[in-house]
């Protein structure tokens, strides 16, 4: 029963936990929108080439949290990455999760 709830609402994440670990937060959004705000240390990675990218990501063996700016992009490039075997996350909006790992 509890594993059908997570499924339905979503596992809670400690992205701060994750992070602490080695993830990688990778920014989907254009480099414009990265440009003019983003998470320190994060890594421009646009949505549309995020699927040429999956073997350089999953070689270096470390989770990924996908950012944008509102997740919705995030949540597509998590389900890229997800699909090429890499432990993605979906982080949601960037200055959300900013505040979250802060």
């Amino acid at each position: 029963m509890l594993g059908f709830i997570k499924k339905l609402f979503g596992e809670s994440v400690d992205f701060k936990q994750l992070i602490s670990e080695g993830a990688l937060i990778i920014d989907v959004r254009s480099p414009a929108e990265f440009k003019s705000g983003h998470i320190k240390g994060s890594t421009n990675i646009p949505v549309d080439k995020i699927k040429n990218k999956t073997q350089e990501l999953q070689s270096k063996g470390k989770a990924i949290i996908t950012v944008c700016r509102s997740g919705s992009r995030s949540g597509m490039a998590k389900s890229i990455l997800t699909s090429a075997g890499i432990k993605a996350y979906n982080g949601g909006p960037w200055n959300s999760l900013q505040g979250k790992i802060r």
